[in-house]
């Protein structure tokens, strides 16, 4: 009669445990039905499902494999599995997959414990834990800075969530009173094959709105600013406020542009995110509410594909507070995702949009991924995924990319 057992190996790892271990088991005509192996400091955890021909074959296998075990310092226990236990399992394989992302400057037990129950309580079932950073240093005066370090733990999930939106509404809560980041995704192809990141320019990909810089310049710094956070809140109208904005810069040189070029500040991770994406072979695009000639010196920084924002009127070298023709409002930004997804060939499901305003929550909301970065209380509301406690880099751990993956880049 056949049998199902469960075989747990763990202690001290070393190169070719699993060769002795599954070797034997090759000799006794073994099917293997499931394995996983995990390291954590260098000490195996091993398990394998398997079918023996028979309970005297089973008991022939075990003998070995305690003897083996032995022999590399390891531990083995066995464990019968019944026909049904088997078959409730197997059932189980058609169940929808999701992935928690946990991002945090430095994750603690508690960080762990919480995700988990909300999980839980959720009626979903933790299959894995990875950690996609890197191995973290002990805290001295020679390690990192807090506010540079990056952490982040993938959860694998199985199941359905009872109230999918009143779990993101926990996540959201919960990334508050933690200040951690956690993000939900389906675990699917279009997850693991993206292929376009359009991103906002002002306070994403740079630290600064434009606007508001160019507005100190020319002497109308309070006025312009004031109307910049309310538009960012949602509190205006995108359009109407941004023309009432850019006529206040009516009479400033235009030389004054290349200077506020030359200071603008990367947002953190920017760099380290576009030349991965760019050896990943995606495609870039700025889709900004801001100006070109900011976006076009961005483009050439950093090597973006596409770049569409507004165009300052300038005449005889002065600004003349009119923008040439349409505003790039949020709309705007929509339309001109799709028609850059279009022409590369590349479904809705497969783009990235980056942004922190409501006037990119359009974007936000078609992209397959649609993160709002440091942004609004409203827009992290009713954006798919936030990100706050880390750079934009933070961006390819969503995307299950290691920081291992990178090494050498």
């Amino acid at each position: 009669m056949r049998e199902i057992l469960l075989i747990t190996i763990s202690g001290p790892d070393r190169p070719g445990i699993s060769a002795r271990i599954t070797g034997i088991l090759a000799t006794h005509a073994v099917n293997i039905l499931d394995i996983s192996q995990a390291v954590i400091h260098d000490h195996l955890s091993l398990g394998m499902l398997i079918e023996t021909p028979s309970e005297q074959e089973s008991a022939l296998l075990m003998k070995a494999v305690l003897f083996a075990a032995h022999d590399l310092g390891l531990g083995a226990r066995f464990t019968p599995i019944t026909a049904e236990s088997y078959q409730h399992w197997v059932a189980g394989h058609g169940k929808q997959r999701h992935i928690v992302t946990l991002l945090a400057r430095k994750i603690t037990a508690e960080h762990i414990a919480a995700v988990s129950a909300l999980v839980a309580g959720n009626g979903l079932n933790i299959d894995g834990l990875t950690r996609l950073s890197g191995r973290v240093p002990l805290e001295n005066e020679n390690g990192p800075a807090q506010d540079t370090r990056k952490a982040c733990v993938e959860f694998s999930v199985r199941g359905e969530p009872r109230d999918i939106a009143g779990m993101r509404a926990e996540f959201l809560r919960l990334a508050n009173e933690l200040n951690v980041d956690i993000a939900f995704q389906k675990d699917n192809a279009f997850r693991r094959n993206r292929r376009l990141v359009c991103f906002d320019m002002d306070s994403t990909l740079i630290e600064h709105e434009v606007i508001d810089e160019l507005a100190k310049a020319a002497g109308v710094g309070a006025q312009v600013a004031a109307i910049t956070e309310r538009a960012m809140n949602g509190e205006l109208d995108f359009t109407q406020s941004f023309e009432a904005r850019v006529a206040l810069l009516k009479g400033l040189d235009a030389r004054v542009l290349e200077g506020i070029a030359g200071r603008l500040k990367l947002t953190e991770g920017a760099e380290a995110l576009i030349r991965t994406l760019k050896a990943l072979g995606y495609k870039t695009a700025i889709l900004s509410g801001g100006f070109t000639y900011f976006g076009e010196f961005l483009q050439k920084k950093l090597g973006i594909d596409y770049v569409y924002a507004n165009e300052l009127e300038i005449v005889d070298g002065k600004v003349t507070g009119n923008v040439v023709g349409r505003v790039v409002d949020g709309q705007r930004k929509a339309e001109l995702l799709r028609e850059i997804a279009a022409n590369e060939g590349v479904n809705l499901e497969q783009v990235i949009a980056v942004g922190d305003g409501a006037n990119d929550l359009p974007m936000l909301g078609i992209a397959g991924l649609g993160i709002a970065f440091r942004a609004k209380p409203l827009v992290k509301q009713n954006a798919k995924q936030a990100i706050s406690t880390l750079g934009l880099d933070g961006i390819l751990y969503l995307l299950g990319v290691r920081d291992r993956d990178l090494e050498g880049r």
